[in-house]
């Protein structure tokens, strides 16, 4: 059996407290063993919550650290290329909350820096490791519902808070780079291609200057996928609203909870084949919760251990992302498609 990854934690925002350490404890094969932050006395006092040996007062010092194998970079989104860029050139192993980067040319650093440095990098999509996930893959590839013609697909929650990090244009805010990426993941794991065009329409928040509400079209050619989400629609609960589905030329897909799981829930595949009608599945698999980000972390642990058949993200999946991001942001502003 090989040793735990030894993970160091690059920064104590919520999301590494509330989610991702949590759920490294759940991990087997994933030690955390080191955490930073700017000032010292918060790296301590994370690091005596959750029992983590070693806490560093700077991020340098952390990567500086012998003993981490991999890191975690939860920091603010224009903070992501810059630090995910010196951790894998300190030899570690990077995974990255996303937005990954918020340019294609940031991207295209990224990868030139993995490709460099022979260190594996990837976006924090947890939603990607849920059983679900693999359910849909396995129906579309046996034609239950015939060939994907098309994606609909909706997110939306309530950000009112001037501090919250979506709330700032210069920090990568928006409901694109934010709910959208989730968005563009998803099309993108049924069309994984480039669309051949694009089409936008943003409604900005006067106050804040984010696109609060966003509505794209994304052309295939042969296919097609739409998208809306909102960051001050919907509940307000403790989880966004989430719908996806596919249209198929013999069938649909659909699913009740689809992304990030911001609590271990529930949720559920459906499918109409030929003979469905109206909105009644003809096949329906159901998912016990499971901690998204403690499977997250184990599968990519177990990557860079280099286990046989344990998958890894590549971030030219990020790449394209921001591609279509930045065309529908072109669109909006021109009122005209756009080439990604």
């Amino acid at each position: 059996m090989a040793p735990p990854v030894r993970w160091g934690v690059l920064g104590t925002a919520a999301i590494a407290t509330a989610r991702f350490l949590p759920a490294a404890a759940e991990a087997g094969a994933a030690r955390i063993v080191a955490i930073a932050s700017r000032e010292l006395a918060r790296a301590q006092a994370v690091a005596r919550r959750f029992g983590v040996p070693r806490a560093h007062g700077s991020y340098e010092a952390l990567l500086a650290d012998p003993d981490v194998d991999a890191v975690y970079v939860p920091l603010p989104n224009h903070l992501h290329v810059a630090w995910s860029v010196r951790a894998l050139e300190a030899g570690k192993h990077v995974l990255c909350e996303k937005p990954l980067c918020l340019t294609a040319a940031e991207a295209a650093t990224l990868i030139a820096a993995r490709d460099r440095t022979g260190r594996h990098v990837e976006e924090a999509f947890s939603y990607r490791n849920h059983p679900q996930w693999a359910r849909i893959a396995e129906v579309l590839a046996g034609g239950a519902i015939g060939v994907p013609h098309a994606v609909q697909c909706t997110l939306a929650k309530q950000f009112h808070d001037p501090a919250d990090i979506r709330n700032d244009p210069d920090k990568g805010g928006g409901g694109l780079y934010d709910l959208g990426s989730y968005a563009i993941s998803g099309c993108s794991l049924v069309f994984p291609r480039l669309p051949q065009r694009v089409i936008a329409a943003l409604e900005r928040d006067p106050r804040f200057g984010i696109d609060r509400l966003s509505t794209a079209l994304l052309d295939y050619g042969d296919a097609h996928a739409s998208f809306t989400v909102a960051t001050q629609s919907g509940p307000s609960a403790w989880a966004s609203h989430q719908q996806f589905s596919v249209l198929g030329s013999e069938g649909w897909l659909r699913c009740d909870f689809p992304f990030a799981h911001g609590r271990p829930s529930a949720c559920r595949v459906m499918v109409g084949d030929a003979s469905s009608h109206g909105s009644v599945p003809t096949a329906e698999w159901t998912f016990d919760p499971v901690n998204q980000y403690a499977l997250q972390t184990e599968r990519f642990s177990r990557h860079v251990r280099g286990e046989k058949d344990v998958p890894g993200w590549p971030i030219e999946d990020a790449l394209r992302t921001l591609r279509i991001v930045e065309a529908l942001v072109r669109s909006a502003s021109s009122g005209r498609w756009e080439a990604p």
